[in-house]
């Protein structure tokens, strides 16, 4: 399956992979959209690629066509389901319903993975002749969603755990990411005595005792558990800037950013 070609520039707002690659592996292409660049109005505005946020269809359409067009390829959207699924894409998942997993990989040169995002943690990777991503909010992170990516991105590359890079892209912040003790419980920690360096617990602004849950640290230790060493990212939290990025628990229905990736 071929490119697109020369594609289109990235969007001087959107986030782009810090790593760095070897020189003998093939180059990619990777991004995160954040709120600029689209066409979408009102609450959506202006790139919202979700279709299930009660945006225009036709605005939903032309954003992900931008995608596409700067990614160089067209790129697969998944039916998240907050699950551990790994797909491996082939041409045909870009014809009818969406697949349904919470990650996937492409070893396909113009094919993109595409992760849906609104404070859940996306985690883009690269290996040699192999991209992928994963969503992962806290429970995907407790089903095993990055575990599983990385299991299928060093099979199909070839290649040990620790030769992946993984880019953690923007999500709801540690200091912004209020749970309950079920959270803690599934992500294994204790409620009566969690490492700080995940969960910390205060009174809110509205008096209420909660857990403040630091999603970007949960996932770098579970990626250094899996092998991994070359792990960048995780710096930005969405309900902090509503401005610049979309937020669900700043407002449901306000639309989805994307994080994609294609071999070039």
């Amino acid at each position: 399956m071929s490119g697109r070609g020369v594609s289109a520039a990235i969007h001087p707002d959107w986030l782009v992979p810090d790593w760095e690659l070897p020189a003998s592996w093939p180059q990619v292409r990777a991004f995160m959209t954040t709120r600029a660049g689209g066409v979408s109005q009102g609450r959506h505005a202006s790139m919202n690629v979700g279709r299930a946020v009660e945006d225009d269809p036709a605005a939903v359409a032309a954003n992900r066509a931008h995608v596409d067009e700067v990614l160089g390829a067209p790129a697969v959207f998944l039916h998240q389901i907050h699950g551990a699924d790994v797909l491996e894409l082939a041409p045909m998942h870009l014809q009818g319903e969406r697949p349904k997993a919470d990650a996937s990989f492409s070893t396909i040169r113009g094919l993109g993975c595409a992760i849906q995002v609104a404070d859940c943690l996306p985690v883009l990777f690269v290996a040699p002749g192999v991209v992928g991503g994963a969503h992962a909010g806290w429970r995907g992170l407790a089903a095993g969603v990055l575990e599983n990516t990385v299991h299928e991105i060093s099979r199909a590359a070839g290649c040990e755990a620790s030769e992946l890079r993984a880019w953690l892209g923007p999500c709801i912040g540690p200091q912004r990411f209020e749970v309950g003790a079920e959270v803690l419980v599934a992500c294994g920690a204790d409620p009566a005595s969690p490492d700080p360096a995940f969960f910390t617990y205060r009174t809110n602004e509205r008096g209420e005792d909660r857990w403040l849950a630091n999603l970007p640290a949960l996932a770098r230790q579970r990626l250094q558990e899996a092998g991994l060493s070359h792990i960048s990212g995780g710096r930005w939290c969405t309900l902090s800037e509503p401005s610049r990025f979309f937020s669900f628990r700043h407002e449901p229905l306000a639309g989805r950013m994307v994080g994609a990736i294609t071999l070039v």
